[in-house]
């Protein structure tokens, strides 16, 4: 929890994003995630000053455990002194403890922000899917909660000024903002219309406009004219060299098939996981993943 102090912004952790997103699609399956299609809503995880503090705490913690489906899970919310924002004890179940920063207790709107995290921790505690190391599990437990409609929460806790900062999670908001404009295009919703931060309203902009450049890289058609000219030259020395390989700088590979045409690989723009095609011009390919359909000119 970023409280006052410096708030890191960017895509540091952007390829550990992707990755995470592949692994939901891997463990979930696509009809599974298709069922998180509405996000929780700002009402259902509202906090009024006037609520009683344990009471509120109590009831926006059975909501998350409703919207993420675990419904023999109980979670007791307390609070104390700590530096970071919120801890769970990840037991066996049914009942899970959850200690959230004392201040909380005067910055109750975000409550739902730190136990939409928190929830997400045992979601993927019983799914059994984690990531090795602490950094990169937490990075899995944000684009979790963000893919599967909590993570909003946690990008309108973010709030920056000349005199004071707070940013919940250990994504940067630019890359809330882009698994945020992941989502929107996957169920065609607006999360914009919910923030209450302007900061977070123009982290969202800036993430959406990164997702959409992954919409936008060849051999998809929607590639710019500047993509499609590097990936048709990259092609021509693919063809005549007979080489395979890829490069740091595009997204796409050319692997030799010797029983048939060039093939090119490229990550998928929904899921991330690669898609392998023959090149041999206009082709439409289906991920098998997350079953997007995708225009691709090889």
């Amino acid at each position: 929890m970023a409280n006052g102090g410096p708030v890191e912004h960017g895509f540091p952790h952007l390829q550990t994003v992707r990755e995470a997103v592949t692994a939901l699609y891997k463990r979930l399956s696509y009809d599974t995630i298709q069922t998180f299609s509405v996000s929780v809503a700002p009402a259902d995880v509202a906090f009024c000053d006037t609520d009683d503090l344990y009471l509120g705490a109590q009831r926006v913690a059975r909501e998350l455990v409703r919207h993420y489906r675990l419904p023999d899970a109980r979670l007791i919310v307390s609070f104390r002194e700590m530096t970071h924002a919120a801890n769970v004890e990840l037991a066996a179940g049914p009942e899970y403890f959850v200690e959230l920063n004392d201040r909380f207790r005067t910055h109750r709107r975000d409550i739902g922000a730190a136990l939409a995290h928190e929830v997400m921790h045992v979601y993927l505690h019983r799914l059994g899917l984690s990531f090795p190391g602490t950094r990169d599990n937490e990075i899995l437990t944000d684009t979790a909660a963000t893919y599967l409609g909590a993570g909003w929460l946690l990008l309108d806790a973010y709030r920056e000024d000349s005199a004071s900062s707070q940013k919940l999670g250990y994504l940067t908001p630019e890359e809330f903002g882009y698994v945020l404009a992941k989502r929107a295009v996957l169920f065609g919703e607006d999360p914009s219309v919910w923030f209450t931060s302007p900061q977070a309203y123009s982290a969202y902009v800036r993430g959406r406009a990164r997702a959409r450049r992954d919409e936008e890289q060849p051999p998809l058609t929607a590639a710019g004219w500047a993509g499609r000219r590097r990936y048709a030259r990259d092609r021509r020395h693919a063809q005549d060299r007979h080489e395979s390989g890829a490069r740091a700088d595009v997204s796409y590979s050319f692997t030799p098939d010797a029983r048939g045409p060039l093939r090119v690989s490229f990550p998928c723009p929904t899921c991330h996981q690669r898609i392998r095609v023959p090149v041999r011009g206009r082709v439409r390919a289906r991920c098998g993943l997350c079953r997007t359909v995708l225009e691709c000119d090889t």
